[in-house]
């Protein structure tokens, strides 16, 4: 892989990191009416952007992936996390993973809630995050399970030892 650099996401990248997470939800062959059902959920609006820390992870100057924090009441959401599929196993989920946790720890969370797709569990769970319920939906009358987790954010003291899943 090239060199990556994660930055703040800026209102005028909007519309590339739209485009990541269409492609990236395409990635899981999701039927094309979903994907459109989806549409407001993978839209990415320039004031979202503004409202809530956002970050690109740029390779060869170009978005990669992105991932998304936001604050709902005391608790904290990772609302997005997206890699382009030709970017992906690269270490780019992982490393904005990462970021999103230390950005996490500079903004006071203790946890970060995760509601994720269920092709992505794995990936979460392998980076720590633990499973604590499901949240259901329906679409076109298909129940969808979808995977509620958490991540324990670690202090500063924890940093470093063995976690324990």
């Amino acid at each position: 892989m090239c060199e990556m650099k994660i930055v703040r996401a800026r209102a005028e990248d909007a519309a590339a990191l739209t485009a990541i997470a269409f492609s990236a939800k395409r990635h899981w062959h999701y039927p094309e009416r979903w994907i459109e059902a989806w549409r407001d959920t993978l839209t990415i609006q320039a004031d979202f952007v503004n409202a809530n820390e956002t970050y690109a992870a740029v390779v060869d100057g170009r978005e990669a992936g992105f991932y998304a924090l936001c604050v709902a009441g005391d608790g904290l959401r990772l609302e997005h996390l997206w890699v382009l599929p030709d970017a992906m196993n690269q270490g780019i989920g992982s490393s904005l993973f990462a970021h999103a946790v230390e950005r996490a720890r500079a903004l006071g969370f203790l946890v970060m809630e995760i509601e994720s797709d269920p092709n992505a569990e794995g990936f979460y769970q392998k980076l720590g995050a633990r499973r604590v319920g499901i949240n259901v939906s329906e679409l076109e009358g298909q129940r969808r399970e979808l995977p509620a987790l958490v991540y324990e954010i670690p202090t500063e003291t924890e940093i470093g030892r063995p976690r324990v899943v």
